[in-house]
């Protein structure tokens, strides 16, 4: 009994040591030698408890809880919700001192960087490089893109290139496709509504000389820049995208869907190249094997060569209605007919065994 005894005190003993020393550990910063800023968001009406939890979340401190217990035992009062940039070197004074003094607003780029936005690519693409780019968050990118007052700001400011897409329905993101594929400077101190302002602005400067001929070929911005998108993942070449372009053109015109699987890939929420038959089935207003005319909207953000094709097509004059790709060599071939179609489609599968 004797034994158990000394052995629960030296256990109980043990345990207070390594408490202490984790203690008196989590009260140094994080890391002292890692600069590397973190931006960190603290909601209205956080508790001191809570927002310990959300900077060892983090990683800007090593425990919430001693946090928590350090800023109360030292009367550190009256924290206010923001956008903080902190980093894993700050003492526990230093970041409750800057948690005091206020956050900004709105997310903010707080160490010098650059956003490349790839041509073609998706929103959700972008989305998904945006903290590996710069300071900001997925969900803070994500959450202002589907801002409504925000994107009814870029429309006030930028009537002729949002007004179409102000008035679509049923789009997935009304600012899919007018994000300006190039590469950005995310400077210090830029907000995350300044960037996408910028993208915005940029597709905006490369049509200033493209909306007299949008109108007059009758079809709207958003029209426009739905086929862009996708002459821009059919085709490479820019021979082949006019060429595109004047199929899908003459489809809509003969009043049949598009049948592009670009499309149907964008339903899905899906990369993959091989479709099943299934796949083609999908109920949405994105599916253009199913669905005739346009779609809701862009299904990605196209290039300026893209946009041209469609304002330029060629050899529509010679009734151009299908076209298939040879994947090995990336030669398009084109055609009047299904059955002229159906022929080059069987050839190419063979010569691709």
């Amino acid at each position: 009994m004797v034994g158990v005894v000394s052995l629960l005190v030296i256990l109980a003993v043990a345990i207070g040591f390594i408490g202490y020393h984790y203690f008196q550990s989590a009260l140094k910063p994080m890391n002292s030698s890692n600069n590397n800023v973190v931006q960190v968001h603290v909601p209205m009406g956080a508790t001191s408890n809570k927002i310990g939890q959300i900077l060892q979340d983090k990683k800007v401190v090593k425990s919430g809880m001693v946090f928590n217990y350090y800023v109360k035992s030292n009367k550190f009062t009256n924290f206010r919700a923001g956008y903080y940039q902190l980093k894993p070197s700050m003492t526990l004074k230093q970041i409750a001192k800057q948690l005091q003094k206020g956050g900004s607003a709105e997310p903010i780029q707080s160490t010098a960087g650059k956003v490349l936005m790839r041509e073609g690519e998706t929103i959700d693409q972008l989305a998904a490089e945006i903290p590996i780019q710069t300071d900001f968050t997925k969900k803070e990118f994500m959450s202002l893109i589907t801002d409504k007052a925000f994107f009814n700001q870029l429309a006030a400011k930028y009537p002729q290139l949002l007004g179409s897409a102000k008035k679509a329905k049923n789009v997935r993101y009304q600012l899919e496709g007018y994000l300006a594929p190039a590469t950005y400077q995310a400077g210090k101190k830029m907000t995350l509504k300044q960037l996408i302002t910028q993208m915005v602005a940029k597709t905006d400067q490369n049509l200033q000389g493209s909306y007299a001929t949008i109108k007059k070929q009758k079809r709207t911005v958003q029209e426009t820049l739905t086929l862009a998108s996708l002459v821009e993942r059919e085709g490479v070449t820019q021979s082949d995208r006019n060429k595109i372009a004047g199929v899908f053109l003459n489809r809509i015109d003969a009043g049949m869907a598009l049948q592009s699987d670009i499309s149907v890939q964008y339903a899905l929420k899906t990369t993959k190249k091989t479709l099943t038959y299934k796949d083609l089935k999908k109920e949405s207003p994105y599916n253009l094997y199913i669905n005739t005319g346009y779609g809701p909207g862009p299904f990605d953000n196209p290039s300026v060569s893209s946009v041209k094709a469609v304002l330029h097509p060629a050899d529509r004059k010679k009734g151009y209605y299908y076209f298939i790709a040879n994947t090995k060599t990336g030669k398009v071939y084109f055609s009047e007919t299904y059955a002229q179609h159906q022929e080059k489609t069987s050839s190419l599968a063979s010569d691709n065994k």
